[in-house]
């Protein structure tokens, strides 16, 4: 299981039954290159020094009383409280000296030069180059006075008049429309019979796929017939049906199937709402501008007429854990497979805590 380690990146985090036999051929490579892109632990603690006496030693790599003590302090609540007992603190132990030697490992054979660990260690510190700029911004940042002036500037965000939602039979003419106001599945709450009405009679093509309906709409919808908004308008319970409209199509009979009052926002009411949008916007702004002014700096060549070179093979399975381009438009530059919560050392299969449970044994 992938977990975050050290404030970095995220860690291969193992869970084995004791006494269970396993081989690092065993471990899904995706999974393993995550390992290999979790930051070597070992320069850190040497660079800090030792802080209090050491737990386990793994080849270089020490882990200190003060270091498990902070892995188990940087869980959740609910997790911390599951390791309260020596045993249970021993379990926790064990998982980080799994990890270490399956890194050593990993890093013995050369693993850490493989190009997709590479690639997902440029995603990690990408990712925190931008923290470290970026996330000293905040949303209170945003003055009221930026908040009104995009409230005063974007009412109709904010502000809806009365729509009404109708389904319409088009007919060629008055027999058919006399036809379709005789048959009693014209009428009531239901619009079953409405709609079977629709497929049997309307010659509206469009709106006959999706059973007439014409879907919700103001007064002031440019997009429909004027005579065919004003007709909706007039009816006044959910169910009515109207006589016969006019149209330059034909005649066209509606029923009403929804009604959406009038909504005014004030500007104490969609303040926060609003605060949160400009700072998203401004944020964004500043990494583009950064990514920019980065490029700018840098020796660029883009060939673009070679991309027709570039053949795309869609027989892999799409979101496969190889597919480490973020998805377009999630602001995410951290590889999918890697998008993981916070350690924990349980079991697998091992359930959460609630707040009122009691810590579990190993």
């Amino acid at each position: 299981m992938l977990r975050r380690a050290d404030g970095m990146g995220y860690c291969l985090r193992m869970h084995l039954p004791r006494g269970s036999r396993f081989a690092l051929g065993t471990i899904a490579l995706p999974v393993l290159l995550s390992v290999l892109g979790c930051p070597n632990t070992s320069a850190k603690r040497n660079a800090d020094g030792k802080k209090g006496s050491v737990l386990a030693q793994i080849d270089d790599v020490s882990i200190t009383v003060s270091e498990l003590e902070d892995r188990i302090n940087s869980q959740t609540p609910y997790v911390r409280a599951r390791y309260t007992g020596v045993e249970q603190k021993k379990e926790f132990l064990e998982n980080l000296v799994k990890f270490e030697v399956l890194a050593s490992e990993a890093r013995r054979q050369g693993l850490d030069h493989d190009p997709e660990v590479v690639r997902a260690m440029k995603q990690v510190m990408i990712q925190k180059l931008l923290k470290q700029r970026f996330d000293r911004l905040k949303a209170e940042d945003i003055t009221d006075d930026e908040v009104k002036t995009y409230f005063d500037g974007h009412q109709d965000e904010f502000n809806r008049p009365p729509e009404v939602r109708v389904s319409m039979i088009l007919v060629p003419d008055d027999e058919t429309a006399k036809k379709v106001l005789a048959d009693p599945r014209s009428r009531g709450l239901e619009n079953v019979g409405f709609r079977d009405l629709v497929t049997q009679y309307s010659i509206d093509t469009d709106t006959k796929e999706r059973g007439g309906d014409l879907r919700f709409f103001d007064e002031r919808n440019r997009e429909l017939p004027a005579e065919i908004v004003t007709a909706a308008f007039k009816l006044a319970n959910i169910g009515d049906v109207s006589e016969p409209v006019k149209t330059k199509h034909g005649l066209a009979i509606l029923k009403l199937t929804g009604q959406r009052r009038a909504l005014t926002r004030t500007l104490a009411e969609v303040s926060q709402q609003i605060r949160a949008k400009l700072f998203r916007e401004r944020r964004q702004k500043l990494m583009d501008d950064f990514e920019r002014s980065l490029r700018q700096k840098s020796k660029v060549s883009v060939h673009e007429d070679k991309l027709a070179e570039v053949r795309v093979d869609l027989s892999k399975e799409i979101g496969a854990p190889e597919d480490l381009r973020p998805p377009k438009g999630t602001g995410s530059y951290h590889p999918p497979f890697q998008d993981a919560p916070q350690a924990s050392p349980m079991r697998p299969g091992t359930p959460i805590p609630s707040p009122s449970a009691k810590p579990a044994s190993p």
